[in-house]
């Protein structure tokens, strides 16, 4: 008689940490991160690495975040890859966490790193289960409560309607820079980054092509920009609800008008279509992860995107003629990724070229972009490479 092969069960965490949404969806599971209770719009990412990215883009301000990939935390965190001066996140949502950091660049594992920003987070719950509900119930209010085991769902469910989201104020100038930063090489092509909400690896991505780079915070006067003696002017990506920034749309119309090479990334893309006179409008479950199928109307070529953002642009409300056109399209859905001008030098997307993690399909569009600056023409279509 063979051996009887011993069976062993599967390790599931003490629950004492709930996920609670407004419509009354309670989930249940362990505790990790700091002590502390957070509420927020909870969303999920399906980028499969990148979680330290995830959680310094300032793009998830006020958002509790799902990871879709059920580990998270095997290779630890490092200041190598933190995409701006903190964390943004209200809360982190995994699956299963990993205790351990197995990699040579750690300097520390994910839970501490959460412990030292004060940002809460919850394991061991099912993060598929929740993905499904918010992409039928949408982006929701919730809340992330550490010790709720005396919490009964009902109360817990009142926390989730009181959360804030930030789509209801302008919460740009929360993350946003205060300063002017001056980088790269003195004798490049000047590119003036206004920072709604930037992210490093556009700026690295500009200074490793050997650009020089002004990053200079949202609601810099145009005037001021104009002093800088731009070659080309940069609106970054930022969280939040473009329809709460009328104060900007001077600055890019004024860009527009002055000629000069415009790139608007995500809510720069928003941006500027809110500022030649069309509307936006928030999507059900937004864009954010690593697979986004995008295909430019003019090539018929496709690429594989980085994206993030609750608010597209609706295509129906562009101007009427034939100087602007939906150029680039999202295959999922059909919302509109880049928008693009008969004559302007302009390029504007909705996805993350710098991406941070990745896929990197779109990265060559910062040479676009400095190759525009260069010929004062308007951009190019999309190309694989």
């Amino acid at each position: 008689m063979p051996e009887a092969v011993k069976t062993t069960k599967r390790y599931r965490p003490a629950s004492d940490a709930a996920l609670a949404l407004e419509d009354g969806t309670v989930f249940r599971g362990k505790g990790f991160g700091a002590e502390t209770d957070s509420a927020g719009e909870a969303v999920f990412t399906t980028t499969m690495t990148g979680y330290q990215e995830v959680c310094t883009d300032p793009s998830f301000k006020g958002q509790i975040v799902c990871m879709t990939y059920p580990l998270i935390g095997n290779y630890g965190v490092t200041p190598l890859d933190e995409e701006s001066r903190q964390p943004w996140i209200s809360g982190l949502i995994v699956r299963e966490i990993s205790e351990i950091a197995s990699n040579w660049r750690a300097e520390g594992t994910l839970d501490d790193y959460l412990k030292t920003h004060n940002i809460p987070a919850i394991r061991g719950i099912d993060t598929r289960a929740l993905t499904r509900h918010i992409r039928t119930a949408g982006d929701i209010r919730a809340a992330l409560v550490r010790n709720a085991a005396g919490l009964s769902d009902e109360e817990l469910v009142e926390r989730a309607k009181s959360a804030p989201l930030p789509g209801d104020s302008d919460v740009v100038s929360t993350v946003a820079g205060d300063g002017i930063e001056q980088l790269g090489d003195p004798s490049g092509p000047h590119v003036v980054v206004v920072d709604c909400g930037v992210k490093r690896n556009i700026v690295r991505s500009l200074v490793n092509r050997k650009a020089r780079v002004t990053i200079v915070p949202y609601g810099t006067p145009f005037a001021d920009i104009a002093a800088l003696e731009p070659d080309g002017v940069i609106f970054s990506p930022g969280p939040g609800d473009p329809a709460n920034l009328d104060s900007g749309l001077d600055v890019v119309r004024s860009v527009l008008d002055a000629e000069l090479p415009y790139f608007g990334i995500c809510l720069g893309h928003q941006l500027l279509a809110r500022a030649i006179g069309a509307d936006t409008s928030k999507l059900k479950f937004g864009h954010r992860g690593g697979n986004q199928p995008v295909r430019d109307q003019r090539s018929g070529k496709v690429a594989i995107t980085a994206q993030n953002h609750s608010f597209q642009v609706m295509a129906d409300t562009l101007p009427a003629g034939d100087e602007w056109q939906a150029a680039l399209i999202n295959l999922n859905d059909g919302s509109v990724e880049g928008l693009a001008h008969r004559d302007r030098p302009v390029i504007s997307v909705q996805f993350h070229p710098e991406a941070a993690p990745g896929p990197h399909d779109s990265s060559y569009l910062f040479d676009r972009f400095l190759e525009m600056i260069a010929s004062g023409t308007q951009a190019p279509a999309l190309e694989n490479r």
